[in-house]
């Protein structure tokens, strides 16, 4: 765009500022005008608990029957025939021994966790996915015989319904934005939102009232880092005329609702940098480094924003933190193994930092991925899929344990007698567990009342009855 050619200061001043603030943190609250009275839905924590919730999300479609497999006689051997060339051998698993069913092993590139996992600190979750109402068996898929989701082996459409457990149809608010409609006011301070992205805008932490504060593993984002205005060759020039335009602008009373509006979502948007950029100033306590890649870098900032959490005003959080790259069609076992590597190292120093802070039972954190993926091989690599494992860690999870309903890994073939109901064919798994059902657990953790569950899962009648006096799963204490 050409500056010079505008035909008033003013009317610069109007555009650039404009531009200046559209992508700081706050950005998808600047246009959001809804104005929808919120809603309580817990009671205030004793003493004031913290708790906060975060999700890692495996982007891509995470290759989870190679991070978790069975290690007894007859099914690793099912294993080994079923995924052929992608099959993990014995010695590159390292064995965990669950309290409620038979042996398993963790991928040998995750020694943290499965350290968790034999200490009690970890579990994990079997064969989730996303479900309108429960399949038993392949001819229910084939003969249309139940509601299935939405683009079905889709990226773009699981990737959506696993954010905002809405299989049915496509909606662009998520389940963790929902929760913060309901829970966002037992938080002293409202200036930094309860839910917090490490991965830009998200449909997970986007509500009807909330949108996510996004920031990076350095931390907040000053405005001058996020305006592509201040990194052109007219930066230097121009700042300080933008800056005293911004001032001017956060200054004036405005007469239009929308004007109002817009500008006190920018001034939110200001305070909000300053507060928690001083609230993560404070090192990390001694001996707490995390691994310098994309997960212990994000991981740390989480840790910095948990350990800054007084100032912040905080007392229910969210966190997310997406890893790309899990799309693994080719090179499948050089590629996973470097990621889960990552991954393993981060969530195990992410557990200590919480350890020594004493927060290990107020923090729980949990992977999500598109779907699962093929148990066949399609030479190098697997394909999209359906139910896949997840793991959770943290104080408050009932550890050393694997719930829900590890599938037989049997292969149907393409011709003949049934060997496994739930194969749709080439080792796609129906899901035994549904995301409702994980994500219910989850909440109810967090603070959402039983008696507002339908309204952040309006599909979980399907799997849990809020009368029940259990909880959906039972993986958290």
């Amino acid at each position: 765009m050409n500056y010079h050619k505008k035909s008033s200061r003013r009317e610069f001043l109007g555009e650039a500022s404009c531009a200046a603030v559209s992508s700081i943190p706050l950005l998808s609250t600047l246009l959001n005008l809804r104005l929808a009275g919120d809603i309580s839905a817990a009671e205030q924590p004793a003493s004031g608990e913290y708790r906060a919730l975060v999700c890692l999300f495996l982007s891509g479609g995470n290759d989870s029957f190679n991070m978790l497999v069975p290690r007894e006689h007859a099914a690793y051997q099912e294993y080994r025939s079923s995924r052929a060339n992608l099959a993990l051998p014995p010695e590159q698993l390292i064995e965990i021994q669950p309290l409620n069913t038979g042996r398993f092993g963790v991928h040998h590139r995750m020694p943290e966790l499965a350290a968790l996992f034999e200490a009690g600190n970890a579990a994990f979750v079997a064969n989730v996915g996303t479900l309108i109402e429960p399949v038993a068996n392949r001819t229910q898929v084939n003969d249309n015989l139940k509601r299935l989701p939405l683009g079905l082996y889709s990226h773009s459409d699981q990737l959506e319904q696993w954010q905002t457990s809405v299989p049915h149809s496509r909606s662009g608010v998520g389940w963790a934005g929902r929760m913060a409609d309901l829970l966002k006011d037992l938080n002293a301070s409202q200036t930094v939102p309860m839910n917090i992205s490490l991965s830009g805008g998200n449909v997970w932490q986007t509500g009807n009232t909330v949108a996510e504060y996004s920031i990076t593993a350095d931390g907040a984002a000053e405005l001058t880092a996020y305006d592509p205005l201040f990194r052109s060759s007219e930066a230097s020039r121009l700042r300080q005329v933008m800056s005293a335009g911004i001032d001017n602008q956060l200054a004036m009373t405005y007469s239009n609702l929308l004007q109002q509006t817009f500008v006190a979502r920018k001034r939110a948007a200001v305070d909000a940098y300053s507060i928690f950029a001083e609230a993560v100033k404070s090192p990390l306590p001694e001996g707490i480094v995390f691994p310098n890649d994309s997960v212990g870098r994000s991981l740390g900032m989480v840790a910095r924003a948990i350990q800054g959490r007084s100032a912040i005003g905080a007392v229910r959080q969210t966190f997310f933190v997406e890893i790309t790259g899990w799309d693994h069609h080719g090179e499948l076992l050089t590629n996973q193994e470097g990621m889960l590597l990552e991954v393993s190292a981060g969530v195990g120093k992410f557990y200590e930092f919480l350890a020594t802070l004493n927060l290990q039972n107020q923090v729980t954190l949990f992977t999500a991925s598109d779907f699962g993926r093929s148990l066949t091989s399609n030479g190098r690599g697997s394909d999209h899929a359906w139910g896949g494992n997840q793991f959770v860690v943290g104080g408050g999870v009932k550890g050393r344990r694997i719930f829900g309903a590890y599938p037989s890994l049997a292969v149907n073939p393409e011709n003949g007698a049934e060997i496994n109901p739930l194969d749709t064919g080439r080792g796609r798994m129906i899901p035994t567990t549904s995301v409702d059902a994980f994500f219910a657990e989850l909440a109810l953790w967090l603070g959402v009342s039983k008696s507002n569950l339908t309204r952040v899962f309006p599909n979980i009648g399907n799997f849990y009855a809020s009368s029940s006096p259990g909880p959906p799963i039972g993986f958290l204490i």
